[in-house]
């Protein structure tokens, strides 16, 4: 079994002073280790706060002034952790920026896919494929259950 993930603590949900330690703990560390966790650290901050601009209607300038600050950031240092996202948001930009405006996401899709994928792992090997197609129409859909025809 792998380890459980810690919840991920931004900065708007932290208490003032538990984000002053946090800060404080890292600029006590040895400069070649805190200053990039800090440097990470306001990275992701920069981009939460630009998708929690999402359903708010944000206009051009504060999204282009919030991107920039995010791009900015990353690229101020070089460490590949950063510059990693930077492409990945460049790369998905038109997709992000619809659901800035919209709030639309495709994650039920995206789950529903996630799980067909599983379901076909873990099914691998089996000979009759029609049970294959039962098990992943089991495992999304509430409404068949119960009548299910393999066919």
């Amino acid at each position: 079994m792998g380890t459980a993930q810690p919840a991920h603590r931004s900065a708007a949900r932290m208490r003032g002073e538990h984000v002053d330690a946090l800060l404080d703990e890292l600029s006590n560390l040895p400069r070649v280790i805190g200053a990039p966790i800090t440097l990470a650290w306001n990275a992701e901050e920069d981009l939460l706060d630009l998708l929690a601009t999402a359903r708010t209607r944000p206009d051009r300038e504060q999204v282009r002034d919030l991107l920039y600050r995010f791009y900015r950031r990353c690229a101020d240092v070089d460490l590949p952790e950063l510059q990693r996202p930077a492409t990945t948001v460049e790369t998905w930009w038109p997709e992000i920026l619809a659901f800035l405006h919209t709030g639309i996401t495709n994650v039920g899709s995206e789950g529903t896919n996630r799980v067909i994928k599983t379901i076909a792992r873990d099914a691998y090997g089996f000979r009759n494929p029609g049970n294959q197609r039962l098990r992943t129409r089991c495992a999304t859909t509430r409404r068949a259950r119960g009548h299910l025809d393999a066919r």
